[in-house]
């Protein structure tokens, strides 16, 4: 059962942040001040989220904030992003400084209950994995006892390696940091053999070393890594467009709906369609969500369906080259899958 607003409130006070984030309803306050705050990767982290040289923010979490905002506003550009490490993340959301979390955060059972947090939509199905440098001929995770290990404090994967080296029977030296920079700094030096983060990160990471095919990302995948944004819990409504905003464009996709055959697609006769992209009179989608009847084509309009997202910022049409594999659309193997939209 979901906490009401005002146990939701009391836990943040208990945790020694502002209670009175949960007492608002976010929409509306989102709405009232014109943008959506929106917390993401403070490490630019290609891919996912990024900053390049001119201010601009890119990236699969990213277009997710894009989306909720052309839902809301239609206007992607109303979006101010505030860049957070993995210990900074989860106050900013607990406290209200940010209203919602697309920072390739997993979601699990005691975030999800303890935090005070809601996770619904998954945007990218991930694993943790392990990269190296070539020269050690290390072929396999299994081969690692004994390793020096870099990796983030205060996140899923310090525990994760834990459990994967005592399972095993492994020794391994961690060497612990707070922020992702400093990992990565500590990697690129040689102060560890290992570096350990979920997997798509490895890949982002290894295009910024010096000489990227000099490491390669080991083939092990020893956790399950779903990732997807993050909310306060006590504000369904708040929470339902963050959700729909990313299962509208995996329903883009299911549909063949794309950024350049949106106008055309809107003349379909097929009444799934019609309902989705608001050209059924007597739908109340949109108005039932607390958006604008074409809250799905703004999303569209604005960052594409979910392929044309992944595809553009980590799938093989980008530098990372990741296959689509678990984040392909249940109809083609994946685990991607939104619910009717109806």
């Amino acid at each position: 059962m979901k906490k009401t607003l005002l146990s939701a409130a009391l836990g943040a006070a208990v945790l020694g942040f502002g209670a009175t984030a949960s007492l608002a309803g976010t929409l509306d306050d989102v709405k009232a001040k014109g943008f959506v705050q929106c917390g993401v990767n403070g490490s630019n982290l290609a891919g996912f989220g990024a900053q390049d040289s001119s201010g601009n923010w890119t990236g699969l979490d990213v277009d997710l904030c894009k989306a909720v905002a052309a839902a809301v506003f239609g206007d992607a550009t109303k979006v101010k992003y505030t860049p957070l490490s993995a210990k900074d993340r989860f106050p900013a959301l607990q406290s209200g400084e940010i209203d919602m979390l697309a920072r390739n955060t997993t979601w699990t059972a005691s975030r999800d209950s303890q935090l005070g947090f809601d996770f619904r939509a998954v945007n990218y199905y991930d694993g943790q994995g392990f990269m190296v440098r070539k020269e050690i001929g290390v072929k396999s995770a299994l081969e690692l006892s004994g390793a020096a290990v870099c990796v983030q404090t205060g996140t899923t994967t310090e525990l994760n390696l834990a459990d994967y080296f005592k399972a095993n029977k492994l020794e391994y030296k961690p060497v612990v940091f707070e922020k992702q920079e400093e990992v990565d700094a500590a990697y690129s030096a040689g102060r560890c053999d290992v570096y350990t983060t979920d997997q798509s990160g490895l890949y982002s990471i290894r295009l910024s070393l010096a000489n990227p095919d000099d490491h390669i990302v080991l083939p092990e995948i020893i956790s399950k890594e779903p990732l997807g944004p993050a909310v306060r819990q006590g504000d369904s409504k708040w929470f339902d467009v963050v959700s729909f905003a990313h299962y509208a464009m995996v329903t883009a996709e299911e549909f063949g709906v794309t950024q350049a055959n949106l106008e055309e697609m809107k003349k379909t006769e097929n009444p799934d369609i019609k309902r989705f992209l608001g050209e059924e009179a007597e739908s109340t989608i949109g108005a039932d969500l607390g958006l604008p009847k074409d809250w799905a084509v703004q999303i569209i309009k604005a960052v594409g369906n979910y392929g044309e997202s992944f595809e553009r910022n980590v799938g093989t049409g980008s530098p990372l080259k990741i296959e689509r594999g678990l984040n392909a659309l249940w109809s083609k193997g994946g685990l991607q899958y939104a619910p009717p939209i109806r």
